[in-house]
């Protein structure tokens, strides 16, 4: 991922202004911004932010990366800010799109290892044919034709199967037993199909227009539509599998794309394209409820794409749910690059 990063950054561009890269199909800009650019930067609770970038930083491959973790790994707390600031510079990227921040969590569903007539809807491993094929079969297929039946292929059972449609979208979750204990499962791989949107199919019906659409919109309206809803939900040909998680406390976030657990509302899932996995970011989220904080880049998605597109982890449960199903915002996001790094963008001539 930083590799591709570098390649990307390869032509030069200036302080305060910015350069394009040649040969993009949409124009893409990197500006080197001072601290004192970053809104609320002084404000914030830098610690955590530390803490957050230490649960990934040792898994980071390059060599300035490398001795930044080691830097970063003998800061106190209260140094947390100066750390930032001496061995980092902010890098605005922009491809020409208006910044977009959603939200994103971990759902808690009620399931259980074995089928009954209460828990009916199946979460599936993948099989080993989907693993190896590319573009596997569509979700109307997976789920009708029975070619996942009789496979042991079922990690538990769970009693909605809207909340499973659901759960495919946010990647990972939780499954509360009934006898009190909890199954966490983490992505598994999928069938290869681009997602399409069920949010914008019932805009495009006329069901609703589009600012009305929400998480909790589509689900009462297949809830009320049994029959039209279950054929709503095959309109995504995409399907996610997953994989029982053992090793990680009840306490700890989800498996992010980085392998580590990612932290509640100090997390983003972001581009890789733009975006180097375990690098922090400084967020300005602007509409209701203005974030401005230091976050670290810990995890992707198949909707996030962009140079100014990132989905804010805001953790587990329905709480969490309401909260990031509600999001979506404008504002800025800043990288912080390894200082030697970002000062590699400007021209040589300067």
């Amino acid at each position: 991922m930083i590799g591709a990063l570098r390649r990307a950054l390869g032509a030069a561009c200036l302080i305060g202004g910015a350069m394009t890269a040649a040969g993009a199909k949409s124009e893409t800009s990197y500006s080197l911004l001072n601290f004192s650019q970053l809104d609320g930067w002084e404000k914030d609770d830098h610690s955590a932010a530390l803490q957050a970038f230490l649960g990934t930083c040792k898994d980071l491959k390059d060599p300035d990366w490398r001795s930044l973790c080691a830097v970063a790994l003998q800061q106190k707390p209260e140094s947390a800010r100066s750390f930032f600031e001496l061995l980092f510079r902010p890098v605005l990227i922009e491809d020409g799109q208006a910044a977009l921040f959603t939200g994103y969590f971990e759902p808690e569903l009620d399931g259980s290892r074995y089928r009954s007539s209460r828990y009916r809807y199946p979460i599936y491993k993948m099989p080993p044919e989907a693993r190896n094929s590319g573009q596997w079969l569509p979700r109307r297929d997976i789920l009708t034709s029975g070619v996942m039946e009789g496979r042991g292929l079922e990690i538990a059972w769970v009693d909605d199967p809207v909340e499973l449609f659901f759960l495919q979208i946010q990647g990972s979750g939780r499954v509360r037993l009934p006898d009190g204990s909890t199954i966490r499962i983490g992505y598994g791989g999928a069938n290869g199909h681009n997602y399409r949107s069920v949010g914008q199919e019932l805009v495009r019906r006329g069901v609703y227009n589009a600012h009305q659409v929400s998480a909790q919109v589509i689900k009462n309206w297949v809830r009320r539509n049994p029959s039209d809803g279950r054929e709503l939900l095959m309109h995504n040909p995409s399907y996610v599998f997953f994989r029982e998680i053992r090793k990680i406390a009840s306490s700890a976030g989800p498996l992010g794309a980085m392998n580590r657990s990612v932290t509640a509302l100090r997390s983003l899932a972001v581009d890789p394209k733009y975006t180097p996995l375990g690098a922090p970011v400084w967020l300005e989220k602007d509409g209701a409820g203005k974030m401005r904080r230091l976050m670290v880049a810990q995890d992707t998605g198949s909707a996030i794409k962009g140079a100014q597109r990132a989905d804010i982890f805001y953790g587990t449960g329905d709480a969490a749910g309401q909260a990031a199903g509600r999001l979506r915002d404008p504002g800025r996001m800043v990288v912080l690059l390894p200082i030697q790094r970002a000062y590699a963008l400007l021209p040589e001539d300067i």
